[in-house]
């Protein structure tokens, strides 16, 4: 009896721990995409620009006039932190030290035009 109350708990976080380790979909410009407080962030890497597309709830583009934030970066055993710029139309951009190996960590956190603060987190393939 015993036995039974402890594993009928861990039955209940099989589904989760499944759906936790699902690949993330790609977006339109081939990188990941994490959905924060409703809006798809895709984050695409080319040699040291990290780019993050904004987009709306309803997936459509989201200016990024008004949007600011900062990516953190884990890898290699180092933590560094990078402020991101808009670039319209949709874009957030930093230049990072070194290209990201596969692996590395990277969070986004910062808020966007329309006022959400969002925080996403991916991993480099």
């Amino acid at each position: 009896m015993n036995l039974s109350r402890r594993i009928l708990p861990a039955m209940w976080l099989l589904p989760a721990s499944a759906l936790a380790q699902q690949p993330a979909r790609r977006g339109p410009n081939g990188g990941p995409v994490v959905t924060a407080d409703g809006h798809p962030i895709e984050l695409v890497l080319s040699g040291t620009t990290l780019t993050l597309f904004v987009s709306e709830e309803n997936g459509r583009p989201m200016s990024s006039a008004r949007a600011n934030g900062r990516v953190t970066v884990q890898a290699a055993g180092q933590t560094a932190t990078v402020t991101l710029a808009p670039a319209e139309p949709n874009r957030l951009v930093a230049t990072l030290a070194a290209p990201l190996a596969p692996g590395a960590r990277v969070v986004f956190t910062g808020t966007l035009s329309d006022g959400h603060r969002v925080t996403a987190r991916y991993i480099v393939d």
